[in-house]
């Protein structure tokens, strides 16, 4: 007699390998949604990271940025060591920071000089006649003909001498080499006294010479006489406005960083 087929054995299950698929796909979901958080996390770091350099760049304060951002510390020497590490993670990166920032040496030696001849020389620069800048070779002062010489000529006016005064106690006080560079317009002058504009423009600045070593004692020796004639316009010298600006004498201090081959190309 046939054995009879136990109708209560259970059925093969074919289908339990979904349940291991579902729990890798789960894993590997978990692990990329673990991976995005840690990217996201960086490129804000990165953002703030690139945020704090821009802002310690225009402020000057390079190192105490660092310093607050990446909670590292930072030397005399400006190095830095500092550690970033992600969200619930172990140590992702370890930075090692040099930054050294100058400042160029024309800001650093002269600025101070600039700012106190701005001060000083207020009015005188309200009125146009006198202009201050800063150039890559040094402190620029220009005196405006129309302002301290008659047309034609190299006689300074007496009126004038309360400002130079102003000018000339600042130089005292610096350590820095002058150039003294007369500068015309482009229309040609030719006089009894004057056959050309360069030896008007040479005149002028000898006569600054003059005044600030033997008026204002300024030593004598720490000047170089300069003329330039039209060949350094200032503005276009076709109009009467702009030539009117390129007729000047320039009192350059040069910085003490200045190689006699950066200074302008001269007739003296």
């Amino acid at each position: 007699m046939a054995r009879s087929k136990n109708v209560n054995a259970s059925h093969a299950n074919h289908e339990r390998w979904l349940i291991s698929y579902a729990d890798f796909i789960t894993l590997l979901f978990a692990f990329f949604v673990v991976m995005f958080a840690s990217a996201q996390a960086d490129k804000a770091k990165a953002q703030q990271f690139s945020d704090s350099v821009r802002e310690a760049l225009s402020n000057g304060g390079v190192s105490s940025a660092f310093k607050e951002l990446l909670g590292g510390t930072v030397d005399h020497k400006r190095s830095g060591n500092a550690q970033i590490k992600g969200p619930g993670g172990p140590e992702l990166t370890k930075l090692n920071i040099q930054v050294e920032v100058k400042a160029p040496p024309t800001v650093a030696e002269l600025l101070p000089s600039l700012q106190l001849l701005n001060q000083e020389l207020r009015k005188e620069i309200e009125e146009g006649k006198i202009q201050v800048h800063l150039e890559p070779r040094g402190l620029v002062i220009s005196l405006q003909q129309a302002a301290f010489f008659p047309s034609g000529e190299d006689t300074l006016d007496p009126n004038l001498l309360s400002s130079i005064a102003k000018v000339a106690a600042v130089l005292r006080g610096l350590p820095n080499p002058m150039r003294l560079e007369g500068h015309t317009d482009s229309v040609p002058i030719h006089t009894p006294r004057f056959h050309n504009n360069w030896e008007l423009s040479v005149a002028r600045s000898i006569t600054m010479l003059d005044v600030l070593s033997s008026r204002f004692d300024v030593p004598a020796e720490r000047f170089a006489v300069a003329g330039c004639a039209d060949t350094a316009p200032v503005a276009p010298n076709d109009t009467e406005q702009g030539r009117a600006r390129n007729r000047r004498v320039d009192i350059v201090v040069l910085n003490r960083s200045m190689t006699p081959d950066a200074a302008p190309k001269t007739a003296t």
